[in-house]
């Protein structure tokens, strides 16, 4: 028999691997009740972690086991199981699919179905199947901010040198972070020689961008002397606006001006006639000044 037939009827006995089609949903957090803060944690917050709450099915399936959403795990994992029988979601990781909710869904049933303590695996493109919102009982999130990845660690973990010499490096890279009570899902924030606000608006993008324009011609876009709009980005089908601030004042003092301006944006959007000439001139402006996700 030559080369050429046995090569064919070995790749005929050979079963297909079917292929996973990736499908892009541009809201993958639609429906569920804080979807602004949902993006807020995965786009904007270093360190933070919610509890979960699994549906009936799941917890009649697996047990009621405790679920925290973390912004992010050790080396960005997917999902991690503590001896004890906790699972922890991250949601910032480095492989994921077009469908972020179908990602989370899929990361959480494999913690599930995983030994407590054990290794979770989680497949790159899981193809179609439940999303977050089929595997939760919806709800506000009950948010906690953290100054560093400690959350991560289980009691005594960092008597080991090399855990807490990763510990170390991981909370380097934590910027300070503030979740402001003026407007959900506004965060103030220090980089180096910067300070921002960044707000995850709750409405669709077209209505947001118009209140935004009505707001900039009216000479109300700013949050006060010293600040200056710096523009906006897309994320997850929301608008986020960033403000430039002065880096030395503390993220209390923005609390009044986020909710002045967020009863300002909330007058603007009862505001039904079209928008006018300056007004499309400055919603044609505020596109050009689009944001890189930063």
């Amino acid at each position: 028999m030559s080369k050429r037939r046995k090569s064919q009827r070995a790749a005929e006995a050979t079963p297909k691997r079917e292929k996973v089609r990736d499908i892009f949903v541009p809201r993958p957090f639609e429906g569920l009740t804080d979807e602004p803060e949902w993006i807020a944690l995965r786009e904007l917050v270093p360190a933070a972690t919610a509890p979960l709450r699994l549906t009936p099915e799941l917890v009649e399936e697996y047990g009621d086991r405790p679920v925290t959403l973390a912004t992010v795990l050790p080396l960005a994992a997917p999902a991690m199981t503590k001896p004890d029988g906790r699972v922890f979601i991250g949601l910032q990781r480095h492989q994921q699919s077009g469908d972020v909710s179908r990602d989370l869904a899929e990361a959480l049933l494999c913690a599930l179905r995983t030994e407590p303590g054990g290794q979770v695996s989680v497949p790159p493109l899981p193809g179609p199947g439940p999303r977050l919102q089929d595997v939760l009982v919806d709800g506000p999130l009950e948010i906690t901010m953290h100054d560093g990845f400690e959350f991560w660690l289980d009691p005594g973990a960092t008597d080991d040198p090399n855990v807490q010499a990763s510990l170390e490096r991981a909370n380097a890279a934590v910027y300070p972070t503030v979740r402001l009570a003026a407007a959900r899902a506004a965060y103030w924030c220090q980089v180096p020689e910067k300070a921002h606000v960044r707000w995850v608006l709750p409405d669709d993008e077209d209505t947001a961008l118009d209140a935004l324009a009505r707001l900039s011609v009216a000479g109300t876009l700013t949050l006060g002397e010293n600040t200056r709009f710096a523009g906006m980005f897309r994320a997850h089908g929301r608008l986020v606006p960033v403000w430039d601030l002065p880096e030395e004042v503390p993220a209390t003092e923005w609390e009044a001006p986020v909710a002045a301006f967020a009863e300002r944006y909330a007058e603007v959007l009862e505001e039904k006639e079209p928008l006018d000439g300056a007004g499309r001139r400055a919603r044609h402006g505020l596109v050009g000044r689009q944001l890189t996700l930063r």
